[in-house]
């Protein structure tokens, strides 16, 4: 007879549960809805309130969503009504994803005053590259309360080896599960338009960056290589075009459009700004493939997408994806122009079947790996095993 297991409330907390976290919206949220249809699960959210919060509630379905003002810095979160709520909710667990900001503060508040686990998830935050990124900032919140948030914590959840061993770098040595992100594949009609429909020539092949634009992604050094492929073999490259969707920070986007147009490729290079939704689709479906050169990743959202959606895809290591290349689903870079021009010119090459046979070893390699369904059954495999319900599960590590 199978054992009966007790019904589980988990609270997930994060700094946000709109498009504003980046990847993290759509990683969060595809955990937290394969989580909660789960029959003996239930999982309800605590976020900072942004400007697009109530906008993108819709994206987690079911779920209970509650959002909180901040008071001050916007780079902190401070939110005094989050801890208050958290502790009225009689939760069994809490589950914080990402780090450096109040919600981490709250999440071991509420732990010990209730005297309840809690899980992290840092999603790259205690990567190398991402430490050294305001690099004071982080030492101080360190000092203040992150260093005894991340070591209190009944485990740590890493995406990947290399993120795993980032915890232990940091200090780390609480039992951590590896566990990948997880993606769905496309439901519903393919788009009909593009959503650069009229910007670009309508035989024009794309090559589709999609993220957050920041240094960490490499996209420089991507537009630099893009203008010297272009250059170094005009005919081949002339039908390619290289679109950048995402959103801006800090205005990095001024940045790279002057980049852009320093380097005589504004013809060749398309800024569309952020895509959401069905528009974001559109993108997905219509590019003929996807590139992240990037320094630094937790495991980047964008490429299983790219993936799902038929998409071979250039990468670099540092994406914590080797499944890819393991695969023969993407093309191996390093964040660095002579090898990012390398794959550009290989890729020009490349025929139309060839690209397509590509994409669809992504697709069957997202199909067969990187299920909602199966990552949501192993991460609630580890609530259990944290609240005492049940035994070690496989991807949990020992220090």
């Amino acid at each position: 007879m199978n054992e009966v297991l007790p019904q589980v409330k988990v609270g997930y907390v994060t700094a946000s549960i709109s498009r504003k976290a980046g990847g993290l919206f759509g990683a969060v949220g595809g955990l937290a809805k394969a989580i909660n249809s789960l029959d003996r699960v239930d999982v309800q959210t605590f976020s900072l309130r942004d400007a697009f919060t109530d906008k993108d509630a819709d994206d987690w379905g079911t779920i209970k969503l509650q959002a909180f003002d901040v008071l001050g810095s916007s780079a902190i979160g401070y939110a005094p009504k989050m801890l208050p709520a958290m502790e009225a909710e009689r939760l069994d667990l809490l589950h914080t994803h990402g780090a450096w900001m109040y919600p981490s503060v709250a999440s071991r508040r509420w732990a010990l005053r209730c005297g309840r686990p809690y899980l992290i998830s840092a999603h790259g935050m205690l990567d190398p590259w991402a430490l050294q990124n305001s690099k004071w900032k982080k030492r101080v919140a360190a000092w203040l309360y992150e260093v005894s948030h991340l070591k209190g914590a009944a485990c740590l959840h890493a995406l990947c080896e290399s993120e795993a061993a980032s915890y232990r770098a940091f200090g780390l040595r609480n039992p951590i599960c590896v566990i990948p992100n997880g993606i769905d594949l496309p439901s519903g009609e393919r788009a009909v338009f593009p959503p650069w429909q009229g910007a670009l020539p309508a035989s024009s092949k794309v090559l589709l960056f999609l993220g957050r634009l920041h240094p960490k992604k490499g996209i420089e050094q991507l537009i630099k290589a893009w203008s010297l492929a272009c250059k170094a073999d005009d005919c081949l490259s002339k039908d390619w075009r290289l679109v950048i969707t995402g959103w801006d920070d800090g205005g990095y986007e001024a940045v790279l459009k002057s980049l852009t147009k320093e380097l005589d490729v504004n013809d060749r290079v398309l800024f569309t700004g952020p895509l959401f939704g069905a528009d974001k689709q559109a993108a997905l479906d219509f590019a003929d493939a996807f590139v992240l050169p990037s320094f630094s990743e937790g495991l980047p959202m964008a490429p299983l997408e790219a993936w799902a959606s038929g998409m071979p895809v250039i990468m670099t290591e540092q994406c914590n994806l080797p499944e890819g290349f393991d695969h023969e689903a993407a093309i191996k870079v390093e964040p660095q122009i002579d090898s990012i021009m390398s794959a550009l010119l290989n890729l020009f090459t490349m025929s139309t079947g060839e690209l397509n046979d590509m994409g669809l070893r992504g697709q069957q390699l997202v199909r067969e790996q990187f299920s909602w369904d199966h990552i949501g059954s192993e991460m609630c495999q580890v609530y259990d095993w944290v609240l005492g319900n049940g035994s070690k599960p496989s991807c949990v590590l020992e220090s």
